[in-house]
């Protein structure tokens, strides 16, 4: 969060006024006087103007590489691991941006940033994310094309972004859609079964050397940029589906 906004939400006044405190060298953070107004503060900063401290409830985002076999809701009625299980009591509060379903694995944000999870989830800001797909028999390279222009699946016209080879069974798919089970329903009709299916990007967010079940909060610095992603549609994606064309 830029200081600027940090200090404004702590009622220190309006933004203008409070880049005032900050260019008078009035604000001191973790023992540093500060005097740029592009700084920006963390959850685990100490802030203080005038030398008294000064509190606010951050917004908090982390990334949670979720295990197969665990539901993305709060509760279930069947009794199955939700990941919620994988969590801390401190952050018990996060929801959810998107889903995976139960036999899906990977990359899966959580916040309690309203505006930036309905910056992600909105369709018309064209999210990125992409997978890893095992499936059941080697894949015609032919095929891609169709996969890009779009197949008819329950829930709409289904399509992909970007479709890459990366062994004769695994692509690596990007999508922006939202539309349940897209992967493995597009590629089934095409005559594929999807075996594992593993989400290794969101936006700007990559982490291989997170373990399954493990979490981990996003710096200030990835949340800027995934915000600016949010805004962003990336060339290699339209260029993609005019080549398929």
């Amino acid at each position: 969060m830029r200081l600027n906004r940090f200090l404004a939400a702590a009622g220190l006044g309006s933004r203008r006024s409070c880049d005032q405190l900050i260019s008078a060298g009035s604000v001191v953070i973790n023992g540093h006087r500060i005097d740029k107004l592009a700084t920006t503060v963390g959850p685990d900063d100490d802030v203080r103007v005038h030398g008294r401290q000064v509190r606010v409830a951050l917004p908090v985002t982390l990334v949670l590489n979720k295990p197969r076999g665990y539901v993305v809701t709060r509760s279930d009625e069947r009794g199955r691991r939700t990941i919620y299980e994988l969590l801390d009591q401190g952050h018990a509060n996060l929801f959810h941006v998107g889903r995976l379903d139960k036999e899906s694995e990977g990359l899966l944000l959580m916040t309690n940033d309203g505006a930036l999870s309905q910056k992600l989830l909105h369709p018309s800001h064209g999210v990125e994310k992409e997978y890893e797909v095992e499936l059941d028999k080697t894949f015609n390279p032919e095929l891609s094309a169709k996969l890009i222009r779009g197949v008819h699946i329950e829930g709409g016209r289904g399509r992909f972004e970007l479709v890459r080879i990366a062994g004769p069974k695994i692509l690596r798919v990007v999508l922006k859609q939202g539309i349940k089970r897209q992967i493995r329903l597009m590629l089934y009709r095409l005559g594929y079964e999807v075996k594992t299916l593993r989400r290794i990007r969101m936006g700007t967010i990559t982490d291989f050397k997170l373990p399954p079940g493990a979490w981990r909060p996003l710096s200030v610095k990835e949340i800027d940029q995934l915000s600016k992603a949010a805004t962003t549609t990336p060339r290699s994606s339209e260029h993609a589906r005019k080549k398929a064309r």
